[in-house]
């Protein structure tokens, strides 16, 4: 019963947090706040939360993974697509080989699979924690799409590469070319079952919504169970269910464009998926803030056994740790970049510009850790096979804890300066696409109402009333196709009992939507820019449906 009303408490804190962060005067992190809430939970509860690793995996991690691979924008990952797979796959390799030995020179009571275990499940960033960070500071959206994208890949990277450390620690023994043949098993066969799984369950849902009607809530708890289903399904069947969530969630942003949802599905789905994003991210930070008394109680042992008597020592640990991924994140970006130039050079191509110190370093301290980095340490097992406690596993997790918390710490100091001014390669303009867009929906719209208004005339006897009526819809098509389209259009009032009216404007929307789902599987159209255009028909038409 208390650690039921511990959890409430939680999901309280994670509310009371967002609320305090807008109202204080001082832009402070939520994930901050979120920690600080935590250990206050900690101070007033007789003991912590209880935690059974392999079901905090499950929990957290499926659906957050499943969200960021849904939402990623797909233009940005392919135009940045070498940047983003250096850091995501070589960054993630050269981060656990170089700070694995790091953490076991630094700390020599850590034996040496462990230290690779916290070196890899500290290679992944967070762009939650990012944007949470810099959510009153302008961000380059190339820079941000780079780090989202980033960060979908080396989450799943990350977490395979601290699978085998973990699993090195328990055996004893590591084979290079086994581990290779077992990545590419689990990488291979955790993709397989998240795009075929979310395929066959998404073509099966829309066989039976086009037969029997769609229930928006049953779609909405198809979307929440898929990410569950393909972990659970990759992990039994000898494959990787983090891959296997990333590549559901990469899988239902295309099904998706196929629009056979309705709009009021999509707006509910959209409501709820935020809803649970808000909420695992919140309990998962106010979550460590709960546990870092009892982890850092039981790290203080730790650090006496290795001759350290002093408890500062932890402190110099995690900063001495941060910093080391800092400049290692620092040096590969700026190799990276000039081994990038120099390719150029030798095939005849130009160079372009090489950015500057203050961008690597953005780069750099906007490499924060978060979410997935404390929900995989904390799978961390509890014992060895022979019975023995798993050894330094508090200490990891205190480490693990402490540089996400000096890394959010660091990046909210720093980074709003170093944004300040910075020259970054610019975007195509959203607002271009979007008008572009406007434009070849309206004109769909016309033509469906043409056609829809000669239909329901066919049947009437009155067809000079179904043309005016048309007539008058199609008007507010063509001033926004001359640009001339009032700024209170969304607000246009349906006269009470004009049943003509309302169908034709439905026809349009239709119209509209397909529209813009055609452009957006043409790549003609951001998958950001038809999010929104989507969600603003989708609540036009629930607004007329509901008249």
């Amino acid at each position: 019963m208390e650690t039921i009303t511990i959890c409430l408490a939680m999901l309280a804190a994670v509310i009371v947090s967002g609320a305090l962060v807008r109202v204080l005067p001082v832009a402070i992190p939520l994930p901050l706040v979120q920690i600080a809430f935590g250990s206050l939970i900690a101070a007033f509860s007789n003991r912590a939360v209880p935690l059974q690793p392999d079901i905090f995996f499950l929990l957290f991690l499926p659906p957050l993974l499943f969200l960021d691979g849904w939402r990623i924008p797909k233009e940005g990952l392919l135009r940045d697509k070498v940047v983003i797979l250096e850091l995501a796959l070589g960054l993630v390799v050269c981060t656990v080989l170089g700070m694995g030995w790091f953490i076991h020179w630094l700390i020599p009571s850590m034996p040496l699979p462990v230290a690779f275990a916290l070196a890899a499940i500290v290679s992944p960033t967070d762009p939650v924690a990012v944007s949470a960070i810099t959510d009153r500071v302008a961000v380059p959206r190339r820079l941000l799409h780079v780090l989202e994208g980033e960060s979908l890949l080396n989450d799943a990277s990350g977490l395979v590469c601290f699978r085998f450390a973990v699993a090195a620690a328990l055996t004893g023994a590591f084979s290079l070319r086994a581990a290779a043949l077992t990545f590419m098993q689990l990488a291979a066969g955790g993709v397989a079952i998240g795009v075929g799984l979310t395929f066959a369950v998404i073509r099966i849902t829309n066989s039976i919504s086009s037969r029997f009607g769609e229930e928006p809530g049953s779609q909405v708890l198809i979307s929440l169970l898929l990410p569950f289903g393909a972990y659970e399904i990759a992990e039994r069947a000898g494959g990787s269910g983090i891959l296997a969530a990333v590549a559901a969630g990469i899988t239902m942003s295309y099904l998706q464009l196929s629009g056979r949802a309705l709009g009021a599905t999509r707006i509910q789905r959209a409501a709820v998926w935020n809803t649970v994003q808000f909420a695992l991210n919140g309990v998962i930070f106010v979550l460590l803030g709960e546990q870092i008394p009892q982890v850092l109680s039981r790290a203080v042992s730790v650090t006496r056994e290795s001759a350290h008597l002093s408890p500062w020592s932890l402190v110099v640990y995690v900063v001495a740790v941060t910093l080391g991924l800092a400049v290692l994140r620092f040096l590969w970006v700026w190799i990276s970049l000039q081994l990038g130039a120099l390719v150029a050079r030798l095939r005849g191509k130009p160079s372009g510009v090489m950015p500057g110190a203050c961008l690597i370093a953005a780069f750099s301290i906007a490499g924060v850790r978060g979410a997935v980095t404390l929900a995989g340490v904390l799978t961390l097992p509890l014992t060895l096979p022979d019975g023995a406690p798993f050894p330094a596993r508090d200490l990891a997790i205190f480490l693990a804890a402490g540089i996400i918390i000096f890394s959010l710490g660091a990046a909210s100091l720093w980074l709003p300066r170093l944004l300040r001014g910075l020259q970054i390669p610019a975007e195509p303009a959203p607002e271009q696409e979007i008008d572009r867009a406007r434009v070849a929906a309206a004109e769909a719209a016309i033509r469906a109402i043409e056609r829809t208004s000669h239909e329901l005339a066919a049947s009437q006897s009155d067809a000079d009333l179904y043309a005016e009526v048309a007539t008058r819809v199609m008007a507010v098509y063509r001033r926004r196709i001359d640009g001339r389209t009032e700024a209170n259009e969304k607000g246009t009032r349906i006269r009470e009992g004009d049943e003509i009216e309302r169908r034709l404007r439905l026809a349009g929307l239709r119209a509209e939507r397909d529209t813009v789902f055609a452009l957006a599987r043409e790549r003609s159209l951001s998958d950001e820019s038809s999010r929104s255009l989507v969600r603003e028909i989708d609540l036009l038409e629930a607004r007329l449906s509901a008249t």
